[in-house]
């Protein structure tokens, strides 16, 4: 396979992250552009920073997950209006994974909530312009609310030791936080919000640095705390992600797709909550009549896909031997599972578990199967822990 080398020039526009100088010191080998923002995303080899992240503990610059943060009188009201999740069931200082959604039902980001106050409320964002939807919502509805992206920068600990870790710097009360709960804190000094959240299935918390001025010295302070435990600074897993079902806004769905598309999402339209949401009654007919095509679990055929790197484009997916009916969002290794593993976009006809499929990659066509998601822990026991 023929590679090319190309030349990517960092802009005065392209954000960097309070880390950026830690990253490029623990050994960033490249970054991608992800809400305006450099995002690291590779240190070592992908197989490397996942074995670290199973087996110890790891730490990810994920600045990129950029926070909006929505105040104000009207700020329950608004927040509850934008998600299809009932927030009245989200207490002070706990968290949720959300969807927010439009009028006629698409995602338009999939954050995670902090509920910081009754009336405050943050919104840690995928790669989308978000904001600017939220402020159109509460200008055309009248909200009394204030609405800013705050400057946080969130860091991840990720792994069977992020306890210790967390443990160690921050003592017992935030170690035992209990899954998607938050707590403020400080460490030496510099404010933080830590939530036992993550992108990776695995136990994890998110630190959220409040004073970015001390950004190197928050980044170098976590790695102290984790060197005994084996720490290693690595880049967002795709593997690992992918095996726990996790997706990602931009590749695996867009505004165009509803949580009734996507295996997995469904259930995070509540219906039955007391309040309304934009896109309950499309949703609803949606529901009703049944969706044309689905985000599906993919196991896919052939050698590990390491030698073909990062799944870079969309592979066309195939009937086996057939014309072409979608194509593959994501595809990686999975060195737990010896098996490559995706998602993909089928129709409804083709998504039930085991149709057999067909993957064109750039290397020739592999045999593949849909697969239930997750491919790992149904039971999400594992981030409890």
């Amino acid at each position: 396979m023929t590679s090319e080398t190309f030349t990517f020039y960092i802009q005065p526009w392209y954000r960097k992250s309070p880390y950026f100088e830690a990253t490029k010191r623990h050994g960033a080998k490249s970054w991608g552009l992800y809400n305006h923002m450099l995002l690291p995303t590779l240190y070592e080899d992908p197989v490397t920073e996942y074995d670290a992240l199973l087996h110890d503990v790891t730490l990810w610059d994920v600045s990129v997950e950029r926070c909006i943060e929505i105040r104000g009188r009207d700020a329950f009201e608004l927040t509850n209006l934008i998600t299809c999740r009932d927030l009245t069931k989200v207490d002070v200082m706990q968290a949720r994974y959300v969807l927010l959604t439009t009028a006629w039902g698409g995602i338009v980001n999939d954050p995670v909530l902090l509920r910081l106050g009754e009336d405050r409320f943050w919104l840690a964002l995928a790669d989308s312009d978000a904001l600017l939807y939220v402020a159109g919502v509460a200008a055309g509805r009248g909200f009394e609310v204030e609405i800013e992206e705050t400057d946080v920068a969130p860091m991840q600990v990720q792994g069977p030791r992020s306890k210790d870790v967390i443990r160690d710097l921050l003592g017992d009360d935030v170690a035992d936080l209990r899954y998607y709960r938050c707590a403020e804190a400080d460490v030496d000094g510099i404010p933080v919000i830590v939530s036992r959240t993550g992108w990776t299935g695995e136990v994890g918390y998110e630190i959220y640095g409040q004073d970015p001025s001390r950004g190197d010295e928050l980044f170098e302070t976590v790695f102290a705390a984790g060197e005994p435990y084996g720490m290693r600074v690595i880049a967002p897993s795709e593997a690992r992600r992918i095996e726990a079902g996790i997706f990602n806004y931009g590749s695996d769905m867009r505004v165009s797709d509803t949580p009734l598309h996507i295996s997995g999402l469904e259930k995070y339209v509540e219906f039955d909550q007391p309040h309304d949401f934009l896109g309950r009654d499309a949703l609803g007919r949606l529901a009703e009549r049944g969706v044309d095509r689905k985000l599906v679990g993919i196991v896919i055929g052939g050698e590990p896909m390491t030698d073909e790197g990062a799944l870079n484009d969309f592979w066309p997916v195939h009937e086996p031997g057939g014309a072409s009916i979608g194509h593959l969002t994501a595809g990686a290794w999975s060195p737990r599972l010896e098996r490559n593993v995706g998602y993909a976009w089928v129709p409804s006809t083709h998504a039930s578990e085991d149709t057999p499929l067909e993957v064109v990659s750039p290397l020739g066509a592999r045999a593949s199967t849909v697969a239930r998601l997750p491919f790992v822990d149904a039971e999400k026991r594992i981030p409890v822990a």
